[in-house]
Formats: structure tokens, sequence, C-alpha cells
């Protein structure tokens, strides 16, 4: 239980720390990259990134085995599963060296009408350093998937932590050197194998974790093949959601879009994290609910208790770049990426729905539920893919997030809210009485905000901005609190300002 309370403590210090880290140094980072640097860098990324699909869901089904063997198994049986998913991660390792050979040879054929002689050169070294940072990567990935197993949520944020306030320190030296996106990406693969290398030392001293050949049963490997196969296609989707844009606009238009299209994708990193920090540390504990036998009761009352909680952090989220996020992407990432803002708008009012049953994910991976899911998923998001093209060439990039945000409607708010009510059984009209029960004071707030905003005809300007965001947070405490919140989520909220004004003292 502490382990869990302070993962989601220190995961949101974590997204606390990269917003500010965001801030500071990504206005720098654009303003010494270019925007067609940067929308170079932010393509190569996109483009590699799809060699992440080949963890097949391993690291996940991982976690869930290893919880479940800590409930009903044994020492011999975690060793062994241990070096089964060690092999294999090797073997991935591999398959990803000769994949990403593909991807490199056919470099030209991609992005030969978009990318100059120059980009084309300086887009293939990072290509080289990407593929070999994943190739190495997939088999040190384990550690991190048995920490998480363990529940040792601490040491996983606090290396994040470090990661994200490590880099824009080493980077920006280089930065104001001349060196360009290529060193961005030295520094960042240098920073992956150090957190990598940290997990493996962790596991070894301090939680003595083995490795043993084993022999498992077929019924064993089919159903771990099943379930991994699943949360690989959850990868797959996740990949054509939030890395295609760059990827199709990269294609037909070229690498100023994409720059536009990635600072949509960060504040939408931003977003996902936010709702992320509290159910990402919850799959061990469901799991073992599961095993355990609870009722469907209570599995609803954990995804309400938890879905209230999100909504509060990510409903705030939404209606203040609602109000202010024009402003704030003008001043912050500058002239020409002011298109980002419908983008991010359009794609976060989709994402309401999913980031508040996030804990009902994590049910369905325990109860190995996840086929139906995952299934309706990928076909959405192929779908989604097949519009993407045509509607990026006549609307850039908000045709793309167009085709993601009628995908994610579909997918997570028609066909998921069935499949959770009449096959897993949980109170999904109860749970969404709850959650539509807090979006009357968020209304309210937009209205005021606006009526706010008509009335000063404020200038643009920092302070201006700061002014507007001080103004709304305060009213969204006070409605939210006297209106919105239930007693729980009110002894919350005063245990959390007691604590903070005894540390103040």
């Amino acid at each position: 239980m502490n382990q869990r309370r302070w993962g989601a403590v220190l995961s949101y210090v974590n997204i606390i720390l990269t917003v500010l880290v965001g801030l500071l140094y990504t206005p720098l980072m654009l303003r010494l990259l270019g925007q067609s640097e940067y929308g170079l860098y932010s393509l190569i990324g996109s483009v590699i990134g799809y060699l992440g699909v080949l963890d097949m869901g391993l690291g996940n089904t991982l976690v869930r085995y290893t919880a479940k063997n800590r409930v009903d198994g044994t020492p011999q049986q975690e060793a062994e599963m241990n070096g089964l998913f060690l092999m294999i991660y090797s073997v991935i390792g591999i398959i990803t060296l000769v994949v990403g050979a593909g991807i490199y040879a056919n470099i030209e054929l991609l992005f030969g009408e978009t990318l100059n002689a120059g980009e084309m050169q300086r887009a293939r070294i990072m290509m080289v350093l990407l593929i070999f940072n994943f190739a190495l990567s997939f088999p040190f990935s384990i550690f991190a998937s048995i920490l998480q197993a363990y529940e040792k949520f601490i040491f996983l944020r606090v290396s994040n932590i470090l990661r994200v306030v490590l880099n824009p320190l080493l980077v920006l030296p280089f930065l104001y050197w001349g060196y360009g996106s290529v060193m961005m990406v030295v520094v960042s693969t240098l920073l992956n194998f150090a957190c990598l290398f940290a997990n493996w030392f962790y596991c070894w001293r301090y939680l003595q974790v083995k490795f043993k050949r084993g022999h498992f049963t077929q019924p064993f490997l089919r159903e771990v093949t099943v379930y991994s196969f699943f949360i690989f296609l959850n990868a797959i989707m996740d990949k054509i959601y939030w890395g295609t844009g760059q990827f199709v606009l990269g294609i037909v238009s070229g690498t100023m879009q994409v720059a536009v299209y990635a600072v949509a994708m960060q504040f939408m990193m931003m977003y996902m994290n936010l709702s992320n920090a509290i159910s990402g540390v919850m799959l061990p504990k469901v799991t073992m609910m599961v095993a355990n036998k609870v009722s469907t009761r209570e599995l609803t009352d954990l995804m309400i208790r938890i879905g209230r909680l999100q909504y509060l952090v990510v409903g705030y989220i939404f209606v203040m770049f609602l109000l202010v996020g024009h402003e704030f992407i003008t001043l912050w990432a500058g002239e020409g990426y002011q298109a980002a803002y419908p983008i991010v708008l359009l794609l976060m009012g989709a994402l309401l729905i999913p980031l508040v049953q996030n804990v009902g994910i994590a049910i369905l991976q325990a109860m190995n539920l996840n086929r139906y899911r995952m299934t309706v998923y990928s076909l959405c998001a192929f779908i989604a893919l097949g519009f993407s093209f045509p509607l990026a060439q006549y609307y850039d990039g908000f045709g793309c997030a167009v085709a993601t945000a009628v995908s994610l409607i579909v997918s997570t708010g028609l066909f998921m809210n069935r499949y959770y009510a009449r096959r897993v059984k949980l109170d999904i009209a109860r749970f969404w009485r709850n959650i539509l029960a807090m979006t009357k004071g968020m209304v309210l707030l937009v209205i005021a905000g606006g009526v706010v905003k008509y009335l000063l005809c404020l200038s643009l300007s920092w302070g201006n901005l700061l002014f507007m965001v001080v103004i709304c947070t305060f009213f969204y405490i006070v409605i939210m609190y006297l209106w919105c919140m239930n007693d729980d989520e009110r002894g919350l909220c005063r245990k959390l300002a007691g604590k903070l004004s005894g540390g103040a003292i």
C-alpha cells in the first residue's frame, strides 16, 4: 500500500517536473533547433518508435504473471518464468536489428520527396542510433517489469524523475554549441542505458531475482501467448493513434507540419500521464483482487473511486486548455505552432472517456479478458489510419486528429462500455452517474472563464496568462469542492491541505 501510494505521488512529481522542464526546455529547444529540424527529430523518433511494438506485450504479461505467482506460486516457478522471458526478449532484440535494417534501407522510399539531402543524412544517423537503442533495451527491459510486479514503484519513479531532469541539462549545452538533433538522440540513448543498468542492479542486489531454464505446459504457454498477443495489439494501437500522425505528415506534408503535430503530441502525452499516474500502479493490486475472487461490486467501487480522482485531474487540464490553450501555445512555442491548439483540444475531448476508465483496463488484464478490447481498438485504429492519409492531404495535422478522435470515441465510448456492462458485469451506469455528476462544475467554470476573458479583453502576455490560470484554478477548486466532490474526496483534500500547511510550517 505504501509503495502504491508513494508510487502515485512520485508519478505526479514526475509529471509536474516534466511539465516544468517542458515549459523551460522545450521553447529553448524549438528556437535553437528550428521548426524544420525539430520536425525531423520528431519524425524519425516516431518511425523508429514502431520498433517498440516488438515488445509484443511481454512486459505487461510478465507483470501480471509475476504478481499472480506471488499469490499462489513458488520461487522456483518465478525463476523459470524469468528465464523464459529473458530468452524471448533476447530473440526480440535480434529481430529488432533485422527489422530496423529494413526500415533504414527504405528511408528514401518513405521520405525521399519531403526531406532534402542534409535532412536525409541526419535522419540515417538517428535511425542507426535508435535501432541499436531498441535492440539492446529489450533484454534489459525485463527488470523494469519485475520491479513493477514487486510494486517497487518508488525506485521506478525516482529513476524516471532523474531522467526527466538530466536530459535537458545534458542536451542544452550541446544545442548552444551548435549541435542538433543527432546529439539529442545520443544523449537520450545514454540516459536510457543508465536507467536499464540501474533496474538490473536493483533486481540483482535487493530482490535477488533468479533466472532458470524451465519446462512449461502447453496450456500455460498458450495462455501467455494469447494474453501477450492482445497486449501487443494494444501497443500497435497506441502507435497508430499517437505516432502515425507524424509519420503520415512526414510523407504527405513535410517536417514543418510534423513539428506542429509533434508539439500537439507533447501536450497529449502529459495529459495522458496525469491520468495514468494513479491507474498505472493499480495492475498488481487489481490482479490480486481478482485472484482472491472479490465481487464485481468491489471492482466497480474501485473503478468509480479512481475514475473520479482521474476526472478531477484531466477535467481540470481540459477546461484550462480550452480557456487559455491558444494563448499558451503562442507564447510558449512561438509563431507557427498555433495550429496545434485545435488538434490538442479535439484529442483531449476524445480521450476523456478512456482516461477516466483506465482502471477498467487493469481489471480486464487481471481477468485475462483483454481480447475483445484489443480487437475493437485495433480495428478502429487501422480504420483511422486509412482515413488519416486523405484527411491529412486536405487538413494537415487537424485531419489526422479528426480520424483519431472519431476512432477513440467509437471504440472506448460505445463498444467498451457495452462490454464492461455485459461481459465483465461492472455497474457502468453507476460509474457514469458518478462521473457526469462532476461535469456540471466544469461547465460552470468554462462559462465563467469565457465571461472573464470577454469582459477583460486581456492582451497576449505571460502575466495576463498567469492571471487567468490563477483565477480559473481558484474557481475550479472552490466549485468542485463545494458542489461536485463527495465526502471522501473532500477528506482527501483536507488531508492534503493539512500536510502542505504542516510542511510549510
